[in-house]
């Protein structure tokens, strides 16, 4: 069982502080925040990405999405989809250089090939950090914002 015992108690100001913001100020902060978290967890995968021609640790990039209720998301995602489709696609594996679809076999592994995990080994040694890179970062640029 995975322990996902984070300390978030530095939250509590930052949402005081994010009543006083504006619609626009919060999304800022939140985004910043979130991607400063993803930045972390993003350098860790890439380090410990497997690298035989350097092209799946060129495809491992930070994404930052709007979800319901005006809510921010952002997190490592590693390159591999079909744009018409949205589904993994390895018809554009040798033309491709921004389409690493083979992660999910050498993260998981095949009935060929054990499994040489990257991604999560990477998100349970970091997750700590990450999240104290978010809470800076938000702390920061409130405080960017509230100097205006």
């Amino acid at each position: 069982m995975i322990d996902h015992n984070l300390d978030f108690s530095g939250l509590l100001d930052i949402s005081r502080d994010l009543e006083i913001l504006s619609k626009a100020e919060n999304t800022k902060v939140l985004r910043d925040g979130t991607r400063a978290g993803a930045e972390v967890l993003k350098a860790a995968v890439i380090e410990r990405a497997p690298e035989q021609t350097g092209k799946l640790k060129r495809n491992v990039v930070v994404v930052t999405m709007r979800g319901r209720r005006n809510a921010i998301a952002s997190g490592v995602h590693i390159r591999g989809v079909n744009p018409e489709t949205g589904n993994s696609d390895n018809k554009m594996k040798a033309s491709n250089r921004r389409n690493a679809f083979y992660w999910r076999f050498v993260e998981l592994g095949t009935s060929n090939m054990p499994a040489h995990p990257f991604v999560r080994p990477a998100y349970d040694t970091h997750q700590e950090q990450a999240a104290q890179a978010a809470i800076a970062r938000m702390n920061r640029a409130i405080d960017e914002v509230l100097a205006k």
